[in-house]
C-alpha cells in the first residue's frame, strides 16, 4: 500500500460564513468537494494575524514559544526598529522540517513567513514578505526560472491599500491566476508527501473591497464598478482552485484551511493619542495629524506607555533596564498596566456606546515568551475597530484606517475543511484550534511529530483511535 500524502491550500483571511455560505453558490467546484468533507470553524491565535498564525498552524506552537507578535518585531534593545520574521528564525520546527528530516518529499508555495525560502527535501517558493526583485525566492535555487516561465512572472503579493480600486482588484485576480498556475505544474512534477499552497488573495481582496460588498459595513458603497469584485474573484478562486483539486488523486488527503477571519472595519482608534492624553506618552513639541509616533519626537524622560497600531494595539511600557531610557521600575509595570486597562475601560464610541477590551498578558497566553512581546496586547471590540498607531489626531476615533484605504479587519474564526482517506469525519464539526493542525497533518501522514510539540491531533477529524502520539 501506498504512504499516505495530504495536500494543504491555504486561504488567508477567509471566513467559514464567506465559503460555506456567502459565496458558496460561485463555488461549484469546491462546493462539491466540501459536500464529501468535514468542515467547521478554525479559531485563530493570539494574535490572529496573518504572521504569526501561519507559523502557529504549521507549527503546533503557540506566538509566544514562536517570538512572533506580527508582521514585525521588535529589536532588543531598541525603541522602533522592527525586524521581519524568517524561517531561519523559527525556534520550532514546521512540519515540512519534520517531514524532510524523516525523507519525505515536500512542496510549499507562498507559507509565510517564507523569506529567504528555507532548504526542504522538495521545493519552497517564498512568500508575500520577499523583498522586490529579490532573486533568492525558491529552494532549490535552480528552480528560479521555471517557476518565473511557468508562471508568467510570479506575483507575491500586490500593493492592497490604494485608493486606485479597479487596479488592486486587476492585480489580486493576475496574482492568483498565476500563482494556480504554478501549484497545478508543481504538483504534477512528482507525487509529494505534502503539498502545500498559501493564496494571500483573499486577504487582499477583503481589506480592498470589503465595503462594497458587505451592507452592514458602516461605510457600505454600493458603487457599480466594484460591487461585483468580490463574488467575480470567488468565482475566480473556483476556477483556479478546482481545477488544482481535479488534478489531485483520490488517495490524497486534503484540507482546507484559513489563519484568522475577516470582519467590516468599524474604525479606528488613536492609542497614542489616547495615552497622551491620560498623561503615559509626552511629546518634546506638537505634532501634526497622522505622524508616525517615530517621528514625533517622543519624550522618554517623561513617558511611561507607547503603543503600536494594527489589528491590536501592542502597548509597552518604558521600563528601566529594558529601554535605554526607561523610567518604569520593574516592580511597579504590572501596576501601571492595570492604570491603563482601567482607563481604556471606560473608552466610549463617538456615538457614547461602551467598547469591549480585551487584554492579554503574554505570561498568561503563551507557553513561552520568546523575543521582545508587547506587555499588553489589547483588541478592540472583538476586533471591529484597528488601533491606530500614528499621533498628531485632533480625535481619538477615525472612520478609516491611518495608514492607507483598508475596509476590513481580522476576526477571530477562520475555517477549516477536510476529507480524502485520512479524515474519518463529515459534515459540519464543532471549533478547533489553529494550533492542533500541524499534528492533525503528521497524523494523517503516520509521522510522529517532535517531542517539543504540544499541541494534539483534532479528534474529531481522525477518530479517538488515532488521535494520539504515533510513531516511535
Amino acid at each position: 500500500m501506498d504512504r499516505p500524502r495530504v495536500v494543504v491550500i491555504g486561504l488567508d483571511s477567509v471566513t467559514p460564513e464567506l465559503l460555506f455560505e456567502r459565496f458558496r453558490p460561485q463555488l461549484p467546484r469546491l462546493s462539491k468537494w466540501l459536500d464529501r468533507s468535514a468542515h467547521g470553524v478554525l479559531k485563530s491565535c493570539d494574535p490572529p494575524i496573518t504572521v504569526p498564525a501561519w507559523a502557529v498552524m504549521f507549527t503546533g506552537m503557540d506566538a509566544g514559544s514562536l517570538g512572533l507578535y506580527g508582521f514585525r518585531n521588535r529589536r532588543p534593545g531598541t525603541y522602533f526598529q522592527m525586524l521581519a520574521p524568517t524561517p531561519s528564525g523559527l525556534p520550532y520546527p514546521p512540519i515540512w522540517d519534520t517531514l524532510s528530516r524523516s525523507g519525505r518529499r515536500v512542496c510549499v508555495v507562498g507559507v509565510p513567513p517564507g523569506y529567504p525560502p528555507p532548504t526542504v527535501n522538495g521545493i519552497y517558493v517564498s512568500d508575500l514578505l520577499t523583498p522586490p526583485g529579490a532573486a533568492d525566492f525558491v529552494t532549490p535555487s535552480s528552480m528560479a526560472e521555471e517557476v518565473e516561465r511557468v508562471s508568467g512572472g510570479y506575483i507575491f503579493d500586490v500593493t492592497f491599500r490604494s485608493d486606485e480600486r479597479a487596479r488592486v482588484g486587476e492585480e489580486i485576480a493576475t496574482m492568483t491566476r498565476r500563482r494556480w498556475t504554478l501549484a497545478r505544474h508543481l504538483f504534477a512534477k512528482e507525487p509529494w508527501d505534502l503539498f502545500v499552497v498559501h493564496e494571500i488573495g483573499t486577504d487582499r481582496l477583503h481589506h480592498a473591497f470589503w465595503k462594497y460588498f458587505d451592507p452592514a459595513h458602516p461605510r457600505y458603497d454600493p458603487d457599480p464598478r466594484f460591487a461585483n469584485v468580490a463574488s467575480d474573484y470567488y468565482r475566480l478562486l473556483d476556477e483556479e482552485v478546482g481545477a488544482f483539486l481535479e488534478g489531485v488523486p483520490d488517495d490524497v488527503t486534503v484540507f482546507v484551511v484559513s489563519d484568522h477571519g475577516s470582519q467590516s472595519m468599524q474604525g479606528a482608534i488613536c492609542i497614542n493619542e489616547w495615552l497622551a492624553r491620560e498623561g503615559f506618552l509626552s511629546y518634546r513639541s506638537g505634532t501634526a495629524p497622522g505622524t508616525p509616533l517615530e517621528s514625533a519626537g517622543v519624550d522618554w524622560s517623561r513617558t511611561r506607555v507607547w503603543g503600536a497600531g494594527g489589528y491590536y494595539a501592542r502597548l509597552q511600557a518604558n521600563v528601566v533596564g529594558r529601554e535605554a531610557s526607561g523610567i518604569v521600575a520593574p516592580e511597579a509595570v504590572e501596576a501601571l498596566l492595570d492604570e491603563v486597562v482601567h482607563g481604556l475601560r471606560k473608552l466610549r464610541t463617538p456615538g457614547g456606546a461602551p467598547i469591549e477590551i480585551e487584554v492579554a498578558r503574554p505570561s498568561e497566553v503563551y507557553d513561552e515568551v520568546r523575543g521582545v512581546p508587547p506587555d499588553l496586547l489589547v483588541y478592540f471590540d472583538d476586533l471591529r475597530w484597528r488601533s491606530a498607531g500614528t499621533v498628531g489626531h485632533p480625535t481619538l476615533f477615525l472612520d478609516e484606517n491611518d495608514t492607507g484605504p483598508d475596509d476590513a479587519v481580522h476576526s477571530w474564526d477562520g475555517l477549516l475543511a477536510a476529507g480524502g482517506p485520512g479524515i474519518t469525519a463529515r459534515g459540519r464539526l464543532g471549533a478547533s484550534h489553529i494550533r492542533d493542525v500541524a499534528p492533525t497533518i503528521l497524523s494523517v501522514l503516520g509521522v510522529a511529530p517532535p517531542r517539543t510539540m504540544r499541541s494534539t491531533p483534532i479528534s474529531a477529524l481522525l477518530g479517538r483511535h488515532r488521535s494520539g502520539r504515533i510513531g516511535p
